[in-house]
């Protein structure tokens, strides 16, 4: 049988596979004891999606993004979200040119390949929304012109825990735009112990080498796109679609493009892992991330990914 590099190389060459690994590593020697966090986190980016951290402060959101970004070598902003944010604070302004008679648009920091919207849930629903469209189409409609995005564009946003003070909940649409969202946790002790002792986190970031370039990024989320899901694949996802739609208390249940996002990111999966083909396994372990957000319980205790975790285990793999 061949080994997962000979698997992988059929859809990546070998200096890409090589690249792509060496980004893990890189990215996990920074953000201790989270390789499964850190690996979603790739899935995110070569699925062409975004990702939404969810956690307490001061547990490694904001390290994880820029230990990605400065991993991949794409341009990176990054905004804090506060409750006086404005829309203009995030995509731009237009201001009048007295000498040139007209309006010129001045670019916001949304204008980049990665974005880090840190805390966003502190931001009201107003300028929360301003990222709608650009998450959705990769452009900026102000003023009645369309300013299309860098490509890649990458959004990481972090949130704190919607029971803490000064947040603002995210609505649904917005939810939905996140491809994964997903939690860090607090780290083992033998990697908490690592980050006491050891260098500075934002040191090694800022001595960290791109081990990505900007038109390998694109190179990969080709090849996870070509990555095979087999019609027995796709029958077990339209399964989990079905279930959620009638599982017991869930209020709205998975859409079409829920199920068309847990199959990019299970392709994304499955080329990290080495494999040019789709397991159920890979769906599994995706789920939860791809799902926990986008269901609508029937009651507020009621928790998304709860849910996701009891849809998931009432369908059986055939």
């Amino acid at each position: 049988m061949a080994n997962s590099r000979e698997r992988q190389s059929l859809i990546l060459p070998d200096p890409l596979a090589d690249a792509l690994a060496r980004a893990q590593e890189q990215v996990n020697a920074m953000v201790l004891g989270k390789a499964h966090e850190v690996r979603l986190a790739l899935v995110a980016l070569l699925a062409g999606g975004h990702v939404l951290i969810e956690d307490l402060p001061g547990l490694g959101k904001t390290t994880l993004a820029h230990a990605l970004a400065a991993t991949v070598g794409l341009s990176f902003q990054r905004v804090q979200f506060t409750s006086d944010l404005l829309p203009a604070d995030v995509l731009g302004v237009s201001v009048y040119d007295a000498s040139a008679r007209q309006f010129q648009f001045h670019p916001g920091p949304v204008f980049t390949q990665v974005l880090l919207a840190d805390e966003i849930n502190r931001a009201p629903p107003r300028t929360q929304s301003a990222l709608l469209e650009a998450m959705a189409e990769q452009q900026v409609t102000l003023d009645g012109t369309t300013h299309r995005l860098p490509d890649p564009f990458f959004v990481i946003a972090t949130q704190n825990p919607v029971d803490l003070s000064g947040t603002f909940p995210l609505p649904d649409s917005q939810l939905d735009r996140f491809l994964l969202r997903f939690s860090l946790g607090y780290p083992g002790a033998e990697a908490e112990r690592a980050l006491l002792t050891g260098a500075d986190r934002r040191e090694l970031i800022t001595q960290a080498a791109p081990v990505l370039g900007e038109g390998e990024v694109p190179a990969l989320r080709e090849a996870a796109a070509r990555v095979h899901a087999s019609e027995a694949l796709v029958d077990y996802v339209q399964a989990l679609l079905a279930r959620s739609r009638r599982h017991p208390g869930v209020r709205v249940g998975l859409s079409p493009r829920a199920g068309l996002a847990l199959l990019r990111a299970a392709r994304a999966w499955a080329l990290l892992l080495g494999r040019g083909h789709v397991l159920p396994e890979d769906v599994q372990a995706l789920f939860i991330p791809v799902a926990g957000h986008r269901l609508v319980p029937e009651a507020e205790a009621d928790q998304g990914a709860a849910l996701a975790k009891a849809v998931l285990h009432a369908v059986p793999v055939d």
